[in-house]
């Protein structure tokens, strides 16, 4: 049996009232898979019980911890892990050395090429499976 091995992101945002992140929905869309923390505190938490994501995305926005300690933190328990960090504009930029991507939060086409870029193997497998299963109906 061929598997798909689909990438998996753990995605820090902003938690709003009866919203759903519109960066989760698109990342779904693509068929990637998203675990969800909704503070840095939880962030660090869920990345040591799921240490083998892909890469975190990481609002800036979020302040319970301050956005360059958040990273080193993350990167004590996956290092070398791609950080995305994304931000109204792209333009609050989080400092830290091992950030290499910085996205527009209001764009989230821009997060899911990111992330297709950093997945391109994963990418074509889905894009054959999505086939597959077209050819099938």
């Amino acid at each position: 049996m061929d598997v798909t091995t689909r990438p998996c992101f753990l995605v820090l945002d902003r938690e709003h009232a009866g919203a759903l992140s519109t960066r989760k929905l698109v990342l779904e869309s693509a068929k990637f898979n998203v675990i969800t923390a909704y503070s840095a505190g939880e962030a660090i938490v869920t990345l040591e019980r799921f240490p083998k994501v892909n890469a975190v995305v990481l609002s800036a926005e979020v302040d319970d911890i301050p956005c360059d300690e958040v990273v080193e933190r993350l990167l004590k328990i996956r290092p070398g892990m791609p950080i995305i960090v994304t931000s109204g504009g792209g333009h609050r930029r989080c400092g830290h050395t091992e950030v290499k991507w910085h996205v527009d939060s209001l764009e989230p086409k821009q997060l899911l090429e990111c992330l297709q870029d950093l997945n391109k193997e994963a990418v074509v497998q889905i894009g054959e499976r999505n086939e597959e299963l077209a050819s099938r109906e």
